[in-house]
């Protein structure tokens, strides 16, 4: 019955004081005004303003509806906006989810330029270590994930970061210092230190060890790559970690690595999007602004 015309309409009426103006700037007759005034008026089943008085003088229903019009019009007014700039791409929900536990360490200074230049973007950061990120990202749960593992769902889309090569961490006292790689084989006597994930989601079981029907002696995990570094330093087992993840404890002598195979283990880090979500601008730069950032930081990485 009341519509946003109508809020609008007496909204004019109380700011201008006279039928005339609030139809001027309105855009409409004044036979139009008082047509559509009075066509409310006899839903309403009442008078909403004193016709003879110069300014009008609501009534009580009148004031009624305006405290109403002054609520919820700059709510409207605001959505509409809102509405208007992300139909043009310049803000919009974003909840990214990782995949990856080593990720965190070029994510969030990716995320910290990001939200400098998309301030008006609802950016949110999960990890995606206790459920299926990439389900929950078809269903629209989430909009983007970081992930190695592509999974073959209709409407998604994997856009490639860059690739990396995982290694295998190990201390520096350790026996395949002497090789130039390691074979699956010679983890059947090692303690592997890995991510605490199923190993269907690592690839140093899904990629390397499982291929041969290799099982390491034990595995053992740890939440965070420094707690997995240390361990490896402390002689308490070895680790496959993203060679660009590995780069500061090298460098730092605190562990050696060896590549796994004569081939090394190559893998492709995607951010996997819905396809509906493809050409929007803050998505589009949200990308831009990762890949700009590892290619920045990370060593060891590759253009896909």
């Amino acid at each position: 019955m009341i519509e946003f015309r109508h809020m609008r309409t007496l909204v004019a009426l109380r700011e201008t004081g006279s039928l005339v103006e609030a139809a001027d700037r309105l855009s409409l007759t004044q036979s139009a005004l008082s047509h559509q005034l009075k066509d409310l008026e006899d839903k309403l089943g009442c008078e909403l303003f004193v016709r003879k008085s110069k300014p009008p003088i609501f009534t009580s229903a009148g004031r009624l509806l305006l405290r109403l019009a002054d609520d919820v019009l700059p709510l409207v007014t605001g959505a509409e906006r809102d509405i208007t700039r992300l139909a043009g791409g310049e803000t919009g929900r974003l909840h990214v989810c990782i995949e990856c536990h080593s990720c965190f360490q070029w994510l969030l200074p990716a995320i910290d330029k990001y939200r400098g230049d998309w301030p008006d973007v609802e950016l949110d950061l999960t990890g995606g270590f206790s459920f299926e990120p990439i389900p929950a990202l078809s269903r629209g749960d989430l909009d983007l994930v970081i992930t190695s593992d592509p999974l073959d769902l209709p409407g998604l889309k994997y856009i490639p970061l860059f690739k990396y090569e995982s290694m295998l961490a190990i201390p520096l006292n350790h026996i395949f210092r002497s090789q130039s790689h390691v074979l699956p084989s010679d983890l059947t006597n090692q303690v592997l230190i890995t991510y605490p994930v199923d190993r269907n989601r690592l690839d140093i079981f899904t990629r390397f060890l499982d291929l041969d029907g290799i099982e390491p002696e034990r595995v053992r995990t740890a939440e965070l790559t420094p707690m997995m570094v240390q361990l490896v330093a402390n002689g308490r087992g070895v680790a496959a970690l993203p060679n660009w993840a590995l780069t500061e404890y090298l460098e730092r002598q605190t562990i050696d690595a060896r590549p796994l195979g004569d081939r090394g283990l190559w893998s492709t880090l995607f951010a996997a999007i819905r396809e509906d979500q493809v050409a929007h601008p803050f998505m589009e730069e949200f990308i831009l602004t990762s890949k700009e950032t590892c290619f920045n930081n990370l060593t060891g990485i590759k253009v896909v």
